[in-house]
């Protein structure tokens, strides 16, 4: 095979699918509805697989995102107190399994620092050494609600931390947010053998005071039940099929609607089905 010619019909199989979508890219999408359209079609084409698709679609929804929307809201933070001793802390830890836990003072808006679980184990070994929380804290990263996600997956990775405390624009601690939740957004759940219980029956998960992340699949009488909402419990059997009927046609991942003051963006579904649904209520609630 000549060098001056290396894609030759017999290579062309050859190519990665990154190769494949920069070719699919010749018609220059102008925004990013167009650009949706040609993934699709690359997907379909067998460019690229599902997975993919799924991947490269997430990283594009990380750049409009807000810290406040994936955060962990501040009544979900599990904390430790600066003043409790090893045999008050530890069986909050071995409850959780987390790896790093933020430690207070007096309340959650006053964070002294971040326990790493496993700057604990040196004193495993030593048992006669004492042990004082403040001399193992690492320090806290403070970012404001407001943050876009990709600007902080950028900081994570540039500064190497894991974990950043959120406030408001008041300086109030209103959640926490890790790195893991910035990667789910784009491979997907991440699940270990300690959510393996929870995910199966998390049907609403509270993303912060006013928004959830709530399954289609969701019973539409558990939905009201939750939410002391009045939707028609006899039209549909789930909270994704109330959503069709409104839209009056499949919607695709991005598409919002109000129904009853509350908006319904949806974020994730395919070309059969709502899969995921983010909900936010009318700020005066509470």
């Amino acid at each position: 095979m000549s060098e001056d010619n290396p894609h030759s019909t017999n290579g062309s199989s050859n190519k990665s699918w990154l190769d494949k979508i920069a070719q699919a890219f010749k018609g220059e999408p102008r925004n990013r509805e167009e650009l949706s359209e040609v993934i699709s079609d690359a997907e379909q084409r067998d460019l690229i697989d599902p997975q993919t698709k799924e991947m490269i679609e997430g990283v594009m929804t990380v750049s409009e995102i807000r810290v406040r929307d994936i955060m962990i809201p501040r009544a979900q933070m599990v904390t430790i107190d600066i003043e409790q001793d090893v045999d008050q802390f530890l069986p909050i830890m071995l409850d959780n399994a987390h790896s790093r836990y933020p430690v207070i003072s007096e309340d959650k808006d006053h964070i002294e620092g971040i326990l790493l679980a496993k700057d604990l184990l040196p004193y495993a070994f030593l048992p006669g050494k004492e042990l004082h929380l403040k001399e193992v804290l690492r320090q806290a990263i403070i970012v404001p609600e407001s943050k876009r996600v990709d600007v902080l997956l950028k900081e994570f990775r540039q500064r190497r931390y894991h974990m950043a405390i959120v406030v408001d624009e008041y300086g109030g601690v209103s959640g926490l947010v890790t790195i893991e939740d910035i990667l789910e957004l784009i491979v997907g759940e991440i699940e270990d053998e300690f959510d393996t219980e929870i995910n199966e029956s998390d049907e609403i998960r509270p993303l912060n005071k006013h928004t959830y992340s709530v399954k289609a699949l969701t019973e539409i009488k558990d939905f009201n039940r939750f939410f002391e909402s009045t939707l028609n419990e006899d039209d549909s059997d789930t909270i994704g099929g109330v959503v069709l009927r409104a839209f009056g046609h499949m919607p695709a991942t991005d598409d919002e609607i109000t129904i009853e003051n509350m908006r319904f963006k949806i974020t994730n579904s395919d070309k059969r089905r709502i899969i995921q649904l983010k909900v936010t209520l009318p700020e005066s609630e509470d």
